[in-house]
């Protein structure tokens, strides 16, 4: 995938009948199905059976089974509510007869009510001052670990400016933290809410689990540590268009037991609250031969 429209080809699923959708699988890196495609497309799914007035306001999941990137994967909607002002539906997504992931989402018509929000960061770095994970790999990539130029080879329809940029050779403990400036490569331009939602969802993978092992990075890293998304969370506050940078800040309260949680609010760049995200995600240190 290059771009907008790469992505957004791959979110929007096969309507199979009975309230079943059929999606494709592309290869970000990982030897399995990334989890951000697994999200985006079963909001996609529930989307498909909701009111058009209605918009997504929560999410909450769970992955139960690596999924495997040349299977189909099919999306089965339930309707378990549809109310006055509210609407839930519960997504199993299927790979074969196993169920490899589920979701619960509920969507709000709009209402006025009061409104605050935590603000944006202070002096935070802009991303014009910052490199890109392409601008990385094309000045250090002779440099860098095997694996982990290989992933940032690899060609994405977002593009990532991290704040904090670690030297993978410098084997030290950090503060649990990250801030991510991203940004849609192509053209964004008339896309709804529902489908904007289903691309944010995707991106939220993204970088969330860097957080939590930070911490730790004296002894642990990427290639050390098997890790995975086990559940994911997000709630959906305001609209927003992608024609310019977003932030992604992100930080870890634990990790622990082989678990790591880290938490995070998405914004715009004049500071504007999108979206929040919460996950747990298997951190699990390879034994030694």
């Amino acid at each position: 995938m290059k771009d907008t429209k790469d992505l957004l080809d791959i979110l929007t699923l096969s309507d199979e009948g009975n309230n079943n959708f059929s999606g494709v699988s592309k290869d970000i890196g990982s030897p399995n199905v990334f989890g951000g495609q697994v999200l985006a497309q079963s909001l996609n799914a529930a989307y498909r059976t909701v009111p058009e007035e209605r918009i997504l306001h929560s999410l909450h999941s769970y992955f139960l089974e690596a999924g495997n990137l040349e299977l189909p994967i099919i999306y089965n909607v339930q309707t378990i509510r549809d109310g006055g002002s509210f609407s839930t539906r519960r997504v199993t997504a299927h790979q074969n007869d196993k169920t490899i992931f589920i979701l619960a989402c509920s969507f709000h018509r709009k209402e006025e009510g009061y409104e605050h929000q935590m603000p944006i960061k202070k002096d935070i770095k802009q991303p014009e001052d910052l490199l890109s994970w392409e601008d990385m790999r094309d000045q250090f990539g002779d440099f860098l670990p095997k694996k982990m130029k290989a992933f940032l080879s690899i060609e994405r329809p977002i593009s990532f400016k991290p704040v904090q940029v670690v030297n993978p050779f410098d084997q030290k403990d950090l503060p649990p933290i990250i801030d991510v400036w991203f940004k849609l490569k192509g053209d964004s331009t008339d896309l709804n809410l529902q489908m904007k939602q289903q691309i944010l969802t995707y991106i939220s993978d993204y970088n969330i689990l860097t957080a939590c092992l930070y911490p730790n990075a004296s002894e642990a890293n990427f290639g050390n540590t098997q890790m995975a998304s086990l559940d994911h969370s997000m709630w959906f506050y305001r609209d927003f268009d992608f024609s310019d940078w977003m932030l992604f800040s992100v930080e870890s309260p634990n990790t622990y037991g082989a678990r790591g949680f880290a938490c995070g609010n998405i914004y715009t760049r004049d500071g504007k609250l999108v979206a929040s995200v919460a996950q747990e995600g298997l951190m699990r240190p390879h034994k030694k031969k």
